[in-house]
């Protein structure tokens, strides 16, 4: 039986294929039988998965960031595609199979993208700005690689936070072309570092899968651990103290509103520049995203995390 990829899968089909469990947990039906409640992804996406009756011995074999072949029925459930499972076991070395086929992948490789954020730093003439920040991405060099953006929604994949940051450099340098009286250097800088300290904040493995949020970044929160690694960086390499300020007050301001996460609005315009380039760069991932299995001509469902807009998909194709 060929296997098959979760954005392949159809209603009513029948099929063998491998994935890797994404959140896996034993629950109990209305009639007191237990039943794994699964979600499994490969590289093409996620789709939530039931083994029913399961027993002891299936429900403590099987856990998060594992890989497994499955068995199963495709069925559909309040709208959305569900996988039924009949046989499961664990992958093993005999199956030959190659993680990248599993894991969601920023669509550049990494080293490629490290080499051109290294590019973008050498852009910045303030020589005490640049050491700052190069002495930051230089620590982290090794996660950065691998590091994804969230736990869910934007960038959440492996990469992520390095591809996040990239096109985020691209498109504020096409827009250093139009505000000419933006203070180049502050931007790039701001870009960077706005949200670097997620290395801190989300606990991630090897494979740049992310597990949860860590002690201190439930405690402090990405933009609070920021502003602590830049006043750190800055003093270790004599970087002037308004420019130190101001860079601390791109990353806490970048979220806009207090129940995001910000208690300070931008006061200049680099900082409001860094606000739009951000939430921009995180709503066209995730519309990307929703409408990647949208027929053209039709809406996506509810996406929550876009105030739960449907969105629609255009039948022009230019």
């Amino acid at each position: 039986m060929e296997l098959r990829k979760i954005s392949e899968l159809k209603p009513g089909e029948t099929f063998v294929s491998f994935f890797l469990i994404r959140k896996v947990e034993c629950r109990n039906t209305n009639s007191g039988n237990k039943y794994l409640d699964l979600i499994l992804s490969d590289i093409s996406g996620e789709i939530s998965a039931k083994l029913w009756d399961c027993t002891p011995e299936e429900e403590s074999r099987f856990a998060k960031n594992m890989l497994i072949k499955v068995k199963g029925l495709v069925v559909e459930w309040q709208g959305k595609k569900q996988i039924k499972i009949d046989k499961i076991r664990q992958a093993s070395e005999k199956d030959k199979l190659d993680i990248n086929d599993f894991v969601p992948v920023a669509p550049y490789p990494a080293q490629e993208m490290y080499a051109e954020l290294l590019a973008y730093i050498e852009r910045i003439h303030h020589r005490k700005l640049k050491e700052t920040v190069l002495l930051i991405v230089n620590q982290i060099e090794d996660k950065l690689l691998t590091w994804p953006a969230a736990l869910h929604n934007h960038h959440s994949l492996r990469s992520g936070l390095l591809y996040h940051t990239l096109t985020m450099l691209q498109a504020g340098e096409a827009l250093l072309q139009i505000y000419t009286f933006l203070n180049k250097d502050l931007l790039l800088a701001g870009i960077i570092l706005h949200d670097i300290a997620k290395i801190e904040e989300i606990e991630a493995n090897d494979l740049g899968l992310a597990s949860d949020y860590s002690t201190e970044g439930q405690l402090l929160g990405h933009i609070v651990q920021g502003i602590k690694i830049i006043d750190r960086a800055a003093r270790q390499v004599g970087l002037e103290e308004e420019l130190s300020v101001q860079l601390q007050h791109m990353i806490l301001a970048h979220h806009y509103e207090p129940e995001f996460g910000s208690p300070k609005r931008p006061m200049f315009p680099e900082a409001e520049v860094l606000h739009y380039l951000d939430i921009l760069d995180a709503r066209m991932f995730d519309m990307q995203k929703a409408l990647g299995e949208v027929e053209p001509g039709d809406f996506s469902d509810r996406v929550w995390v876009l105030d739960n807009r449907r969105l629609y998909k255009s039948t022009y194709n230019e």
